[in-house]
């Protein structure tokens, strides 16, 4: 996965879907807000693209902001499109796969 450095400035104005690209056969991220009471970060997933499954200690909300992904939580499965949101709950094993070129903000909450 492909990092990209750096957290927005304050007081500006942003659209989300362009602050990252697809690339080529890789999942890339950006982090927008790093604080010790969670993160925000952008994604952007090729097409074929996954996170297998994993756990993770904090309560995650992903925001589809483009495209579609495939999520399952606790072996429920999930398609979301453009404009849907679900909440990942801590502790609670989770995937994500990108059957098409998707974007998504991911927000997490630590305390």
């Amino acid at each position: 996965m492909k990092q990209s450095e750096g957290t927005l400035e304050p007081a500006r104005v942003f659209e989300l879907t362009g602050l990252v690209d697809y690339a080529e056969g890789a999942i890339v991220s950006r982090t927008l807000v790093k604080q010790p009471s969670g993160n925000i970060t952008l994604f952007s997933f090729d097409r074929g693209q996954a996170l297998s499954e994993h756990t993770a200690p904090f309560d995650a909300m992903v925001f589809v902001l483009e495209g579609e992904a495939e999520i399952t939580i606790g072996g429920k499965y999930f398609r979301l499109k453009a404009g849907e949101t679900i909440l990942m709950p801590a502790g609670v094993a989770h995937a994500v796969s990108a059957p098409l070129r998707f974007k998504m903000l991911l927000v997490m909450i630590k305390g």
